[in-house]
This record gives structure tokens, sequence and C-alpha cells, in this order.
């Protein structure tokens, strides 16, 4: 193990460092320093393929290349000499152009137009852009296949257990039965719902100058189409244009994001804890693995803790995931800094996150249906069919239905099939009526749960 692990501030750098490694390459300093960079080259590319700006001339394809290389073999080591200069400016976008002055200072057609590197841009042009990529590249590339392994799985779950029958606990008491199939088959249409949402959510960017009012570039270029050209360059980029802000882009399609994050975390919490009932109701057993130790004092113990880990991690997410949908989009007057460290923490809230969707999948990975103790409950609460006999009473008219039922189950105890055998005997109903609710039982009362169950599809 890296000593570095042990030392690490921050648990997504220590101990779950393997697990969120995928995320690096998006939300770590070097990914900011290194889209920063990306998008200054592009920059500086759209601006020498404009025939408006004469003195940028079109670059050779050759410095192309050039310019290319940099961006896409951006090391370790070039973000250290950004740092190095970050720490004499004290200013890191600054430091990122400076940066790329030193590194094309032998190419003359570069060198020649240098003035134009960041040209009319403020900070916040190029840190909103890197910022909308990072979180873009980020979902589509990583977080929605994580979520969408827990969805398949959840489907392939509901399909398989679609006609096993489970006693329902409304208010955690015996209700109407339903099937394990039915229960996995609710949650995935319900993260189906929140991914349709993340995946629809715009994300914005702006390149619009100082206050949004592309003031720096009409200076230097009056009759320029700047609103257009800013346009292009960030739809290019895959992001949405946005034509009206400030200083910084106001973080409205962000703070959507992250509340469709929230959204899909809360409902994955909600099934975590239903799916910790369960197993502790001994509905599901969990694959053991040799060598596990389930607590250092009583050996038996098979702990639900991949569900519990994923609640624990899904409420650190979320207290941040909410604190930036309601932070961000908030800035005094054209623009405040007390953005700029909360943006640092995204990569933090997505770790998180992700963490809670391993977490998951590795305790769905374990979970082995019982069907004995799901039998074994539903055959001592006969009183769930209360429901449907009162209900056929109502269809053929029997008066006070439902409060006959009421005052022969509620709160009663021992309540057996042939007490309620006996009861449907004596009611003035049609015969094949009586013999259709004799059949019923716990076990076949599952409405159309197992149809339901095998009909959801990805």
């Amino acid at each position: 193990m890296n000593s570095s692990f042990l030392t690490a501030l921050s648990p997504l750098d220590g101990r779950y460092h393997s697990k969120v490694a995928s995320l690096q390459p998006y939300f770590s300093e070097l990914a900011l320093i290194h889209n920063r960079v990306m998008l200054e080259i592009e920059w500086l590319k759209a601006l020498s393929h404009s025939p408006a700006i004469a003195e940028v001339p079109p670059f050779s394809t050759g410095t192309i290349t050039e310019l290319d290389k940099l961006a896409v073999n951006f090391s370790e080591a070039d973000g250290e000499a950004v740092k190095l200069i970050e720490g004499r400016t004290n200013h890191d976008v600054k430091a990122v152009e400076y940066w790329l002055r030193e590194r094309l200072d032998n190419n003359a057609e570069v060198a020649g137009i240098a003035e134009f590197m960041h040209f009319a841009c403020t900070s916040e042009d190029i840190n909103n852009l890197s910022h909308g990529l990072m979180l873009m590249r980020s979902r589509d590339q990583v977080m929605l296949p994580a979520l969408e392994q827990i969805i398949s799985k959840l489907i392939q779950m509901a399909h398989m257990l679609s006609d096993t029958p489970m006693l329902s606990r409304t208010h955690g008491q015996p209700a109407t039965p339903t099937t394990v199939g039915k229960e996995f088959a609710n949650i995935a249409y319900r993260l189906q719902r929140g991914r349709e949402r993340l995946t629809k959510v715009a994300i914005l960017g702006k390149i619009n100058g100082a206050v949004g009012n592309y003031n720096a570039h009409l200076a230097a270029y009056p009759d320029f189409e700047w609103e257009k050209f800013a346009q292009d360059f960030v739809e290019a980029l895959g992001l949405e244009f946005n034509p009206y802000t400030t200083q910084i882009e106001p973080h409205d399609g962000m703070a959507e994001l992250f509340d469709a994050y929230a959204h899909i975390n809360t409902m994955l919490l909600d099934f975590n804890r239903d799916i910790w009932g369960y197993v502790s109701l001994g509905y599901f057993k969990q694959k053991t693995r040799a060598g596990e130790v389930g607590s250092s004092t009583m050996p038996h113990k098979v702990n639900p803790i991949d569900f519990e880990n994923s609640e624990g991690n899904l409420g650190i997410a979320n207290a941040l995931l909410r604190h930036f949908s309601e932070k961000l989009p908030v800035s005094r007057w054209q623009r405040d800094l007390t953005d700029s460290t909360v943006l640092r923490n995204m990569g933090v809230a997505l770790g998180h996150t992700l963490l809670a969707y391993q977490s998951c999948i590795q305790g769905l990975n374990k979970l082995e249906v019982s069907p004995g103790r799901l039998m074994e409950d539903l055959e001592s609460s006969w009183e769930v069919l209360a429901e449907p006999i009162q209900t056929v009473m109502r269809r053929h008219g029997v008066r006070n239905s439902y409060e006959q039922l009421k005052e022969l189950t509620r709160g009663k105890e021992g309540i057996t099939k042939d007490t309620l055998h006996k009861f449907i005997d004596g009611l003035a109903i049609p015969g094949v009526e009586k013999k259709r609710l004799q059949e019923m039982t716990p076990h076949n009362y599952i409405g159309r749960a197992a149809a339901l169950s095998r009909k959801i599809r990805n």
C-alpha cells in the first residue's frame, strides 16, 4: 500500500482511492489545469481561423499539430510546472497562459501573436468552460455507466424474482402481499426516470468577457460578431451557450445537475434502507466470502455493510450536492469568489456518490432470497386477506363490509385460514365468489405484481 494513502486527509484519496480513481481524470487539480490548457489552445486556434482577425493569421498544419499535442499530452510534470508559475503569480489561470507562452516561445507563428493568447478573456471564461467539460464528461463516461449497472442489476432481479411472493409492510405492519421482483422493479423504474433527468440536464458555458458584455472584444474589434463567435465556440465543446451572464456563468445548469444527482441518491438511499430491513427480517441472506469477518467478537455475523456504506456515502454526497445547488447560483453583483472553493469540491461530492453506487451493486451481487422465511411470514399473516374479502362483499352489496372485517381482524391475534373461511361461508354472496375467496392465500394474493415485474425493461 502506498503510504500516501495512509496519510491522506480525505478517505476518497486514502482508503477508497482505488474505488474512485476513475474520477481523477475529471476532477483532480491536474484535470482542472489540463482543461484550462486545452481551452486556451482552442480559443487561440479559433481566433486564427477567423478571417476578421487579420492579426492572427491561420496557423500552419505543423503549429496546429504542436498545439494539439500540448493539450493531448499534458502530463503531471506539466501540471507541476504550471503550479510553480502560479506560486509566483498567485493566479491559477494566468499561470496557464504564462506556461503556454514559455512552451511555445520557439514557435515563430505563436510567438508572433503571443498577445492574443487569452485574448479578451476573463479567468471565468476559461474556468466555467473547464468546469462544464469536467461535469459533462464525468457524467457521461463515469457516473451514468455506474448508475446503469445498478439499474440493470435491479431489472435482472425483478425478472428473476417476479413470482416470489412477499409480505408487504406499510407503517411497518403486515399489509397486502407483493412479490420480491416487483419491489426491485419499483426502484428500477424510479432510477430510470432519475437517469433520464440527469442525462437531459443542459450544462451551460460562456466566453463573453469581464461582465458578460464583450466589452474588451468590441474595443479591439468593434465590427466583429463576437456573440456568434462565442456561441459557436461554446457549442463546439458540446456545452449549451448561455448568452446572458455577469462575469460568471451563473451556475443554474450546474444546480439542476447537482439536484438531479441528489434526487437519484435519495432514491437509492431509500432502497438501501429497505434492503437493510429485509436482511434484518431474514428475507435475504448474503453470500459470504472466505476470510471475511463480520464482527470482531461475534463470529456468526454477516452484516449488510455494503448497503450501510452506500447509505452513509449518499448522505455525505447529498449534503454537498444540496449545498452546491443552493449556493452556486448566488453571487454578489457581477461576481464574488465564494463559488471558487465550492466548485473545487465537485469531485468530492461525486466521489462519494460513485462510492455509494459501487457499494450498492456489491451488496446486490451478494443477495440471496430466503423463500422459506418469506413463506413463513406470509403464512402467519392471513389477516391481510381482509382487504379482498371486504372488497368483494362491497361489490355484491353487503352492508357494512369494511366494518365487519375490521371487527373480525383489526388488532386481533391468531387470524388463520380457518377463521377467514368460516367467515366467508356465512356471507350472502354467490357461491362461485365464496369459492374464489377461499382459494386466495397470502401467497397468491399478489395482484399484478408478477406481471409488472416481468414487464419492466431497460
